[in-house]
């Protein structure tokens, strides 16, 4: 198991490398064939931890934990949407609410980051094309989703998209926790064999309809009903082998 990051120094430069314990091993980017070491270490309290890839895409799956759906049928076909880069925050980034916007809310998610093109991918073509996984926050105005006709501008905000602080590599995708927590209190938990559409499915059946790059990413859904969201308060989204995913919500 690898943890992947990508940090910028004090003096602004940035670079990619694997965690170990308090130390980054910097490594030549792209890392996606293979983790090349640069020689330089530096120590993990000395740089600034960055979202741990640069999406071309993102591409989120809504309404796939039971939990989640509260007794409404699953989504047929499943319900699939994107977040605009624009949107991409990353560890200790804040989490700043819309103006105008009443109720958001934290969606702490498992996210599959792509690691080769795959394009009308089989299962196991999916499943060979996901490099690691990620911790997600896909962050949501719940006025605006039941508004409006699309989620763009309520799964769309600008900080709306959140994740890392990690890339972890090795897991069994059915064998993955999740818990989300706001201010200390545990909101949300759940395990990726609880999924309604498991991850490899989810990356075969948005494969079959574009074409995934290497660093895009796909949230693969939430659990149970997260609380509203109020300035001055932590989320933490922890996935297994990934870290923790820690952002304060701030006023606009």
């Amino acid at each position: 198991m690898e943890r992947y990051v990508r940090f910028t120094t004090t003096g602004g430069r940035t670079g990619a490398g694997l965690l170990r314990g308090d130390r980054v091993e910097a490594i030549e980017e792209p890392f996606w064939a293979a983790a090349v070491p640069t020689g330089e270490v530096l120590a993990l309290d000395s740089v600034r931890l960055l979202p741990p890839c640069l999406p071309r895409s993102i591409v989120c799956v809504g309404l796939n934990y039971a939990s989640h759906l509260q007794g409404r049928p699953i989504p047929d076909p499943p319900t699939l949407f994107f977040k605009p880069l624009s949107s991409v925050a990353g560890p200790g980034d804040a989490i700043v609410l819309p103006r105008g916007a009443a109720r958001v809310e934290p969606e702490g998610e498992i996210v599959a980051v792509v690691g080769r093109r795959l394009k009308g991918a089989s299962r196991e073509e999916a499943l060979a094309g996901v490099f690691g996984y990620t911790c997600g926050n896909d962050v949501s105005a719940r006025d605006w989703q039941q508004a409006d006709h699309q989620w763009w501008r309520a799964k769309g905000s600008d900080t709306f998209a959140v994740f890392g602080p990690s890339v972890v590599t090795g897991l069994d995708h059915a064998a993955i926790d999740l818990r989300t927590r706001v201010n200390g209190v545990e909101v949300q938990h759940a395990r990726s064999d609880e999924l309604l559409r498991d991850i490899p499915e989810i990356v075969r059946l948005v494969s079959a309809v574009m074409t995934l790059v290497p660093g895009d990413l796909i949230y693969t859904g939430t659990p149970g009903s997260p609380p509203a969201l109020s300035p001055g308060d932590l989320v933490e989204v922890e996935v297994t082998g990934a870290g923790v995913l820690a952002n304060l919500v701030a006023h606009p």
